[in-house]
């Protein structure tokens, strides 16, 4: 049972967004690159998750802070008897250990993926150990992409590669396990824990202005060029998307890029590039709780009371 699922993490979300409306310099897009793929990497691995059947409560994406150490867990898996601590990796290519420093093909030194899994493992235990929690943690390095091949690995390493993970999974399933109260009770101490905020996010620095204005398409993020009454249809991809859901889609973008702006017919107007300001007004109006009347009048969430 999935008891944290796993989403886009803050830091990431503001770098899709942004990706499309400026022009991001060569650090800041590689940073973005790696944070995707390693974000696909670990959705990747979920899906191998999803076959667990066995008596266990799953965790992803967590993040802690423990003496000034602030740190993530890809995913964790609790079982009756052990917890499985997951380090995913989407590395892909050819890579290969000697001395115990990790290189790519081309010779060029990378980070040990190792020193990062023991480094983590020791201080979720270290937590365990202020919780008063005796359960073996066994670590895993997982490697998701088919892609990706390691020479010269050691076998004493805890590294699963894509072809084991099936065996991985199925070995977890056959070992009998019935998680009860005290499991449920970890769990939600872990999640109390969790910190929702990473403190070292690396956000460019941006503004209303100088951001590329108009609707970008729902499947290939295109910026959308047509429209044909309630509808909007990408001239790129031809995908279809009722107007209505369209700016809404704009209205969260807006929202959580500009979290001190607030939501106005004008601004969402001039955020969509629509033609007819009507058709934002009857939309907020829908969708949205209105706040004040006529000229000094703002839109929230409905769920905000």
């Amino acid at each position: 049972m999935f008891a944290k699922s796993r989403c886009e993490s803050e830091e990431l979300m503001f770098f899709k967004y942004l990706y499309f409306r400026m022009t991001l310099s060569d650090k800041e897009l590689s940073y973005y690159l790696t944070l995707k793929k390693g974000y696909e990497g670990e959705k990747r691995f979920d899906q191998w998750l999803e076959k667990l059947s066995s008596d266990c409560l799953i965790l992803n994406d967590l993040l802690f802070e423990y003496n000034n150490n602030v740190f993530q867990i890809d995913s964790l898996v609790l079982t009756s008897n052990i917890i499985h601590f997951f380090e995913v990796k989407n590395f892909e290519g050819d890579y290969y250990i000697e001395n115990e420093k990790w290189y790519s093909l081309n010779g060029k030194e990378i980070k040990n993926p190792m020193l990062q899994l023991n480094r983590n493992t020791s201080l979720f235990r270290r937590i365990l150990q202020d919780l008063g929690i005796s359960i073996p943690i066994k670590p895993h390095l997982i490697f998701v992409n088919p892609n990706f091949y390691l020479y010269h690995a050691p076998v004493d390493l805890p590294i699963t590669f894509p072809p084991q993970i099936d065996r991985l999974i199925t070995s977890i399933n056959m070992t009998p396990s019935n998680v009860n109260s005290k499991h449920m009770k970890l769990v939600n101490q872990l999640l109390s824990m969790h910190m929702k905020k990473s403190p070292f996010m690396r956000i460019p620095n941006y503004t209303f202005e100088q951001l590329r204005k108009g609707i970008t398409c729902a499947h290939c993020h295109s910026f959308i060029q047509g429209y044909k009454k309630a509808l909007i249809i990408c001239t790129k991809c031809g995908f279809r998307e009722k107007i209505a859901s369209a700016i809404v889609r704009c209205v969260e973008e807006y929202s959580f890029l500009f979290p001190e702006r607030k939501i106005t017919s004008k601004s969402i107007h001039e955020w969509c590039e629509i033609p007819s300001s009507k058709t934002v007004q009857a939309v907020l109006s829908t969708n949205f709780k209105q706040i004040g009347n006529r000229r000094s009048s703002y839109y929230v969430s409905k769920n905000n009371q």
